[in-house]
């Protein structure tokens, strides 16, 4: 464990170390990690390795220079290294394979457990980019990087808070991470980030909220972790964040909701919280995204009479109907005709759609789009020609020769 006192370089004093470490010819010795191969893990991706005597980049070669100065404990050169190591474009594959290779994630992960808070944030700052890395988010893990991470929740500073939950939320992607996040106490530990603060109209406590709401959203992908940020209050925060009007932290707290209403005890939680208005409030955003998971979530909890009925109160049907023209983003459209089909389960629903003239546009959609989008179309139409006067007007667009045509598909579902 490195133990580094404070210390603070010039602009000249970084362009000299620069200068060293780029003249210096010593050869790196190459460390390999080994990768995870649990069989309940996600579909592992491939591990690419850089050969020996690849015609490799300059940039991997100083990359790996800069990390044997991390490795070597001076203090001045441990953080003039872990600076100049972010001026690289650490999004670059190339980059952050020469990090894992001569093993600069060890390095930097025991950076993490230092008392030099410069030296933490730098550190999370990298990890943080090469994280969005599937593999160096597998080599993390089996580094017990993640125990670490959830320890700095507990810090002080906001910074070192913010850094260390996007850097979960990038790794925990993949089963065996949201897993560790959740046994290290990581779920209860984000909870505290978003609650303990004092005012959302704060740039920096947004910020913080938002960090942690991106990581719960990662974590939500897991039934154990939903039920585990159900105990620890997780709905009643989600419902007071939603209150705000910063979309980057919106985005997280709806897709985590989003997710988690897939689960009955959520959805009933859900209405209790009275979220559903705030969800459809969040339908007339401009934000695509926002829009996509609020209708997602709507899909998810419309299951319910009562919730279809609260969509429709609060006036959720119009700009359902509306986003219906929108056709360029797909997953978009995905989620908003999936929030239709459940609406119109309810009649009086199916009577506002047919006024926003949502039945014709609906026909329209029956060509021409992925088999996610046609599901939901056919269910919608299949509900709203219950009624007569809906299947004139399916017929009168020219609908039945498309659903003919869909008959010779294999989506069972479709079918």
């Amino acid at each position: 464990m490195c133990r580094l006192s404070p210390c603070v370089f010039t602009p000249q004093g970084r362009e000299l170390y620069r200068i060293l470490f780029i003249k210096g010819g010593e050869k790196v010795e190459e460390t390999v990690s080994e990768s995870s191969s649990e069989s309940e893990e996600d579909e592992e991706p491939p591990d690419h390795r850089q050969e020996a005597n690849a015609d490799l980049p300059s940039e991997y070669w100083q990359i790996q220079k800069l990390v044997k100065y991390l490795k070597g404990g001076n203090q001045t050169a441990t953080v003039i290294a872990l600076c100049s190591m972010r001026d690289f474009n650490l999004a670059q594959e190339t980059c952050q394979l020469a990090i894992r290779d001569v093993g600069g994630l060890e390095v930097l992960i025991n950076l993490l457990d230092t008392d030099e808070v410069k030296c933490k944030i730098g550190s999370l700052k990298i990890l943080k980019e090469i994280s969005h890395n599937p593999q160096i988010r597998r080599n993390i893990v089996d580094l017990g990087g993640l125990p670490i991470m959830v320890n700095i929740l507990d810090s002080p500073h906001k910074s070192l808070q913010c850094l260390a939950a996007e850097t979960i939320a990038n790794v925990a992607k993949f089963k065996r991470a949201r897993r560790a996040v959740r046994q290290n106490g990581g779920i209860t530990k984000l909870h505290s980030t978003e609650t303990t603060q004092p005012s959302l109209y704060e740039t920096r406590d947004v910020e913080v909220a938002r960090c942690g709401a991106l990581a719960l959203w990662s974590c939500s992908k897991s039934h154990s972790n939903k039920e585990a940020i159900r105990k620890a209050g997780g709905i009643p925060l989600l419902a007071r964040l939603l209150k705000t009007s910063h979309e980057d932290m919106l985005i997280p707290v709806v897709a985590t909701l989003q997710e988690c209403a897939s689960e009955e005890n959520y959805r009933a939680a859900i209405k209790a919280e009275r979220i559903i208005e705030n969800l459809v409030k969040n339908l007339n955003s401009e934000n695509e995204q926002l829009q996509e998971h609020c209708a997602m979530a709507i899909y998810q909890c419309a299951e319910d009479e009562e919730t279809r009925d609260l969509v429709r109160l609060h006036g959720g049907l119009k700009p359902l109907a509306t986003l219906l023209n929108n056709t360029d983003n797909k997953e978009r459209l995905a989620a908003v005709t999936g929030a239709i089909w459940k609406c119109s389960i309810s009649k009086e629903n199916v009577i506002k759609f047919r006024e926003y003239k949502a039945i014709e546009t609906l026909v329209g959609l029956l060509t021409d789009q992925p088999e996610e989008v046609l599901v939901n179309v056919v269910g919608a139409l299949g509900e709203c020609c219950q009624e007569y006067e809906n299947r004139v007007i399916v017929r009168k667009c020219g609908g039945i020769q498309p659903l003919v045509n869909l008959l010779v598909g294999i989506n069972q579902a479709l079918l």
